[in-house]
């Protein structure tokens, strides 16, 4: 996996996944589920509007992202299965890792972080809707940093 360019903490995180087992893996995985928190009501409320949906998501996943005073984004998640711990785990990594990270690094990482996380078993389903949270989360950062260069 190529790790260059993308946020250092995300590195570190791949870096410690590629020494877990299967099980210690699905055990980090079910923590990190477990440390989700949902967006919070000063940024959304239910029902959440369809365009926050994640496509291909069979949690019902939604993304934010709020514009933080250094340029970056804070990103907020809400995953309306209470049975969705794979997309609750990769919300709270990604929130952990990526919030307040270069809006250019964001974009760069690849689709591939999946697999390295999750294991090449994970289904299609899982797999897609996981791309889907990354892809969200990608274009908000991409729209930020389209705003930053236009001029003032």
């Amino acid at each position: 996996m190529i790790t260059e360019g993308i946020p250092r903490t995300l590195t570190d995180l791949l870096d410690e996944f590629s020494f877990l087992e299967r099980g210690e893996r699905v055990d980090y995985l079910i923590e990190y589920a477990d440390q989700f928190e949902t967006v919070p009501e000063r940024i959304a409320t239910r029902p959440y509007p369809e365009d926050r949906r994640v496509k291909r998501c069979e949690s019902q996943a939604y993304v934010w992202a709020e514009n933080q005073d250094d340029g970056t984004l804070k990103y907020w998640f809400a995953v309306e299965n209470p049975q969705g711990i794979s997309a609750k785990s990769f919300c709270a990594i990604l929130d952990d890792t990526i919030s307040g990270a270069p809006l250019e690094e964001v974009q760069r990482i690849p689709g591939d972080v999946i697999f390295d996380l999750y294991g090449k078993e994970i289904s299609m389903g899982k797999g897609e809707g996981l791309i889907g949270i990354l892809s969200s989360v990608q274009a908000f950062a991409r729209e930020a940093a389209l705003q930053q260069a236009l001029p003032s």
